[in-house]
């Protein structure tokens, strides 16, 4: 993993997406660049980490004793805990919202300030102050928020101190269709605040997760801006070891999984507006392997009149500001048009499908 770490570190590219088969070692690839990191800063970190130890950090108390009367999450002693008193709540809650939890939360700290965050408790609401415990996943997304959070502290990530990179490992590991659709969204929020100043890698298991990031990084509405700063990688088990291999659009064809993904929310009657941005990224695809710039080109080649039409809607309902806060159904019109939309593109292509 050496050399991998060196070969990520001498990139002249600030932004890495790196799609990991599972087995091949994105954790010890996170651990290695952090070793090599440290090493050549004089034995002191010279960037920030979330990966699966960031989640060993957080450990149940279900007060057993007490038929859980009083459980809470832990938070293990670290060096983070200097930072705890940093850690601005509304901030917290702020990068939580898009994700629209059933709960809230409250922190108890140690006596003394600078020991930090000894426990957390959940609640239902302020009206309901009985504590209780969250599901895994939406555990994943809190402690993943908190470290977005944390992220923000400039006494921990600002210039001079741990301020050469984000590495951010597989944050999605549990979570359903859209919420991977806002992690993503979160993961770009900070790509495009702090692309120019440092290096972010972001590594995945999740080729969903790793589509929806590489075609906004590619195709999105900022591209021109990180055409220059991108560079993705598939890591892959090659010649009796492992190796960072660059995809080409023609070799690594990721859309068959967001064809899956969209055909199951069709099949079982759940289509959210996240899912119009899902359904034009697949347009784009097409359109780029017939060798056209624009989606509307596949509206047209599918058989659809009003692809101009269409092809507005999809710009309005793909957009972030739309779905990252519309939670219900969508209205019958829109539905039936992502279900005429899928099935000309099935009956004009054929995939080859299993969801």
């Amino acid at each position: 993993m050496e050399n991998l770490s060196k070969q990520l570190l001498e990139l002249d590219k600030n932004i890495i997406l790196v799609y990991a088969f599972n087995g091949t070692g994105k954790t010890r690839l996170s651990v290695s660049y952090k070793d090599l990191t440290k090493a050549n800063n004089g034995a002191t970190h010279s960037g920030v980490y979330y990966n699966a130890y960031s989640e060993d950090l957080f450990i149940w108390d279900n007060d057993h004793s007490n038929d859980g009367a009083n459980v809470r999450l832990l938070i293990q002693r670290s060096t983070l805990n200097q930072y705890h008193a940093l850690l601005d709540e509304a901030n917290l809650r702020e990068k939580l919202a898009p994700y629209k939890p059933k709960f809230d939360f409250r922190f108890t700290s140690y006596n003394n300030p600078e020991d930090g965050i000894e426990y957390i408790q959940f609640i239902l609401s302020a009206n309901d102050p009985t504590p209780i415990k969250i599901s895994r996943g939406e555990q994943q997304i809190f402690v993943f928020c908190f470290f977005l959070a944390l992220f923000d502290i400039e006494g921990w990530t600002g210039d001079g101190n741990q301020s050469s990179h984000f590495f951010i490992d597989d944050p999605v590991s549990s979570l359903d269709d859209h919420n991977i659709f806002v992690t993503a969204t979160s993961v770009m929020n900070l790509i495009e605040r702090h692309y120019k100043n440092r290096k972010i890698i972001i590594t995945t298991h999740h080729v969903y997760f790793f589509s929806i990031i590489a075609d906004w990084l590619g195709k999105g509405e900022k591209a021109s801006a990180y055409k220059d700063h991108v560079q993705r990688y598939i890591l892959k088990h090659k010649k009796g070891g492992v190796r960072l291999v660059s995809p080409s659009n023609d070799v690594f064809l990721y859309h068959l999984e967001l064809l899956q993904t969209l055909k199951k929310a069709i099949n079982s009657n759940k289509l959210f507006a996240y899912h119009f941005a899902l359904l034009r990224q697949i347009l784009e695809n097409l359109s780029s392997f017939h060798g056209y710039g624009h989606f509307s080109f596949v509206l047209k080649h599918i058989g659809l009149t009003d692809d101009g039409e269409l092809a507005q809607l999809l710009n309005i309902m793909a957009h972030k500001n739309v779905f990252l806060y519309e939670g219900r159904e969508l209205v019958p019109d829109n539905e039936a048009r992502i279900r005429t939309i899928f099935s000309l593109i099935q009956q004009t292509y054929n995939f080859k499908l299993h969801a």
